[in-house]
Parts: C-alpha cells; structure tokens; sequence
C-alpha cells in the first residue's frame, strides 16, 4: 500500500489532500496541531491516522516522526500574519518564519533519513514569493526562502533517488486565506487544489504552480524591471 505523510491536514489543503488520498487508497498519516481536528479529519476514512505535534518544536518533530514510513511527504502547513504601513515587527515575522520555514525543516531533519530512493518530497510554498507584495514581507520571505531550499536540495538529493517537488499554489479558499481584506484574482477550490496537486504529483513534476494562468503571469510579472514589479503588486491588492 502506498503511504503519504501530510503535515498541516487538520485544516484547508492540507485536509482535502489527506481525504483525497485516502479515497484513492493510500495509507495517510494526518499531521497537525489540534489533535481535535486531526480526528475528526480521520473519521472520513480508516486509512488516516491522526499524528499530533507542532512543527516547530524540533525535538517534538523528531520524536514523533521517529520510525514514521512514506512514499510521498506533502509539508502543507503554514501560517500567514501582515506587516501593516512598513513596521517590522520582529514577532511576527519569527512567527511566520518559524511555521512556513524551520517546521518544514525540522520535519525534512526528522524525515530524511529514513526515506528510501523513490520518494518524494513536497514542499508547499507560494506564488507570493514571486513579486513583492505589500505588508507580506513575513510570508513572502519564508516562502522564498522554501523555495530556494527546495531546488537546491532536489540538486543534493538526486544521489539517494529523492525527488523534491515544488508546490507554488495561488489564492486558494481556505480558513487562512478568509481572513484577506484584498481581492483575491482566480481563486480556487480546495478541491480544485487538490485535484492539480494530486495529478501534478502522480506525473513526477518537479514544480506546480496553480492555477496556471495565474501564475504564468506572474512569472511574467517577475521578469520585468523592479519598479514595474513595484506598480503592479500594489495594483493587485487594492
């Protein structure tokens, strides 16, 4: 049976991702916080099996992914808090850091080792780290800095036959992304997330941005002069 190990399933993509694979027969192992949720996320299939931690404590990480066997990883948590009129706030973007980029790391630490050639390793960034966004300095940067993490670690993994996936969603309908005050272009499903994500992964892809119009254009958008960059961000979340 094949096995895939989610973290932040007690909620949004990462919960439609473990209900999904577990429809399609794989075993699920369901990681999150709220124990609560956890179980209520496994009473939609016996093949989820709830796994309660907090990502960002490493000892914590560690002992509770001991021993812990997958195929496929898909590290979903993640966090967003807003830097409001430029103020730096070193809280909050610890916060941020500390949930979108050291819980992955300390999972990638816990897990690794234990991977066998074959495996896959999912890495759930943002398309956000592709211009800058106003007051989402925090969020932007935790998710460049996973990004960069994923590429260069597919480049040092390919020794093991460990496969890295990038996974670079839009604006997708979640409990995080209801709390924007902006507008939110060609924003899709969980479901809909899902669904890209699933296929994307079955076929190997080694990056997955969604939904594709939305990020070809900001890809697009990337590649011209800073302060063009600069207009455009503004005028997309007004």
């Amino acid at each position: 049976m094949r096995r895939v190990l989610i973290t932040g399933a007690s909620s949004g993509i990462g919960q439609q991702l473990a209900q999904d694979y577990a429809d399609e027969g794989w075993e699920v192992t369901a990681c999150g916080r709220d124990g609560g949720k956890l179980d209520a996320v496994a009473g939609h299939s016996p093949l989820i099996v709830p796994l309660s931690f907090d990502i960002t404590d490493l000892a914590q990480t560690r002992q509770a992914l001991q021993g812990v066997q997958a195929d496929l990883v898909i590290l979903c948590a993640g966090t967003c808090e807003y830097l409001d009129n430029g103020v730096v706030e070193a809280e909050k973007v610890a916060r941020v850091i500390n949930t979108n980029f050291m819980g992955p790391v300390n999972c990638l630490d816990a897990l690794l080792p234990g991977l066998a050639p074959g495996s896959r390793v999912a890495l759930v960034g943002s398309t956000a780290s592709l211009l800058p966004f106003p007051r989402a300095e925090a969020y932007g940067a935790s998710k460049a800095a996973l990004a960069y993490l994923a590429r260069s670690l597919s480049v040092d993994l390919m020794s093991r036959n460990i496969h890295i996936s990038l996974i670079q969603p839009g604006f997708v309908d979640t409990p995080l992304t209801s709390r924007n005050d902006f507008p939110m272009p060609m924003m899709v499903t969980v479901t809909q997330a899902s669904a890209h994500i699933r296929k994307k992964l079955a076929h190997g892809a080694s990056e997955i941005a969604f939904p594709p119009l939305f990020a070809h254009l900001l890809k697009a958008a990337a590649l011209l002069p800073v302060g063009v960059q600069k207009w455009l961000s503004r005028k997309m979340v007004r």
